[in-house]
């Protein structure tokens, strides 16, 4: 799968990570309403060109899953700062 490796030279190679770094780091930075999108644009720093159609969980179980995620966040990250800004709409 990532045969594209072996003949990259060393400054491609360079590249590469630089660029892969940027996105893990811009996914990382995410934050408030950020923290639940699709993120294609990561996805196509990948070799293999794929456009993968998600399933999508019903509205019920998907709302299920966002509240279950934000409970994590409050175990996980207790002292975290919280926000009370709303989501602007696209």
């Amino acid at each position: 799968m990532d045969e594209d490796l072996i003949t990259m030279s060393t400054p491609a190679l360079r590249d590469e990570v630089r660029k892969l770094r940027d996105a893990i780091r811009a996914h990382r930075d995410a934050s408030e309403h950020e923290l639940c999108w699709h993120h294609p644009d990561l996805w196509g720093l990948l070799p293999e060109k794929s456009d993968p159609l998600p399933t999508v969980p019903t509205w019920p179980i998907f709302i299920r899953g966002c509240v279950q995620y934000r409970l994590s966040l409050d175990r996980e990250l207790p002292h975290a700062p919280r926000t009370d800004k709303p989501f602007d709409e696209l």
